[in-house]
C-alpha cells in the first residue's frame, strides 16, 4: 500500500521540479540567428525562418519580417510586430523572419543605470563595464525613459531594394516619459558580415503598444540586465536569392545609414 502512495507521488516530485526550471533542457549560452546581416544589406527579405523554429531558440531578442515588414521584439516569451503605421502586433508562430537573432535570457549581471545619458552615452558606458569584447552578449533594459526615438520600416516591393534604401522611407516615433524595454545585442568585431558589429537595439512600451528599432534615447535611472552568449548557431537561407548573391564586401556606410539611423550625440 505504501509503495502504491509513493508511485502517485513520484509524478508530482516531476512537475514540481519541471515547474522550477523553466529553462532545464535549453542552450541558455547559445545565440541563435537566422541568415546575416550581409544578407539583408543586400536586399534578401523573403522569409526563411518560421517563430515557432525561433521560439524552440530563444525568448528574447530582435529581427524583422517577411517583405521587411516592420520590426520584430522579443521578451519574456512573447514575440511582437512594431509596423511602420505604429501599432504593434503579436506574432503568429507561422509568420516568417529573414533576420533575427534570439536568445534564452538568463542574466548573468544585474545593476542600476545612474545617469544622464543618450544612445552613444550608453554604449560608452556599456563598453567600459563589459569585462571583454570579443563575447556576444544580450542586453536588457528596463525602466521609465524620459525620451525614446525608434523607427519602423514598411513592406517592400520586389525587386527588393538594399537595406540603406529601404530604411529611408522608414517612419519615425517619438515618445516622452514612456515605461519600457530596450533589448539588444553587442556582437564583437570580428563577427563582421554576419551581424552588425557593436550594439543594436529594439524597444517595446511596457504596455506593448508601442515600439520599434531605436534610434535614441534618453536613460536617467533603469535596471540593466546581461548575458553572454558562448556559442552562435547560424541558420542560413535555403533560397535561391542566398544562393546566388554576392556577399561580403564592405557594407559600413550602408550600416550606419541603415542600422543606426539619425542618432546624435
Amino acid at each position: 500500500m505504501r509503495q502504491n502512495h509513493l508511485l502517485a507521488f513520484f509524478p508530482l516530485l516531476i512537475l514540481v521540479f519541471m515547474a522550477g526550471c523553466s529553462h532545464c533542457g535549453r542552450n541558455t549560452d547559445t545565440l541563435y540567428q537566422a541568415s546575416t546581416i550581409d544578407a539583408l544589406l543586400v536586399g534578401i527579405y523573403d522569409g526563411s525562418t518560421t517563430f515557432a523554429a525561433l521560439k524552440k531558440n530563444g525568448d528574447f531578442g530582435i529581427g524583422t519580417f517577411d517583405a521587411l515588414d516592420g520590426e520584430m521584439i522579443a521578451v519574456d516569451g512573447s514575440f511582437y510586430q512594431a509596423k511602420a503605421d505604429g501599432t504593434v502586433l503579436p506574432v503568429a508562430d507561422t509568420s516568417t523572419t529573414p533576420f533575427a537573432v534570439v536568445k534564452f535570457f538568463v542574466p548573468e549581471t544585474k545593476t542600476r543605470l545612474s545617469g544622464s545619458w543618450n544612445l552613444s552615452g550608453l554604449t560608452k558606458h556599456l563598453d567600459r563595464m563589459l569585462p571583454t569584447p570579443n563575447y556576444f552578449y544580450a542586453i536588457r533594459i528596463d525602466g521609465t525613459f524620459p525620451a525614446i526615438t525608434v523607427r519602423s520600416v514598411p513592406a517592400q516591393q520586389k525587386p527588393y531594394p538594399g537595406l540603406a534604401q529601404a530604411a529611408s522611407r522608414q517612419a519615425v516615433f517619438q515618445f516622452s516619459s514612456i515605461s519600457g524595454t530596450i533589448i539588444g545585442f553587442r556582437t564583437p568585431d570580428f563577427a563582421k558580415g554576419i551581424n552588425l558589429p557593436g550594439y543594436h537595439f529594439h524597444f517595446i512600451s511596457a504596455d506593448r503598444k508601442s515600439g520599434g528599432h531605436l534610434l535614441d534615447c534618453r536613460i536617467d535611472q533603469a535596471s540593466l540586465s546581461l548575458d553572454r552568449a558562448l556559442e552562435l548557431r547560424l541558420a542560413l537561407p535555403e533560397n535561391d536569392a542566398f544562393s546566388g548573391a554576392k556577399l561580403g564586401r564592405d557594407h559600413g556606410r550602408e550600416l550606419d545609414k541603415a542600422e543606426r539611423g539619425t542618432s546624435h550625440d
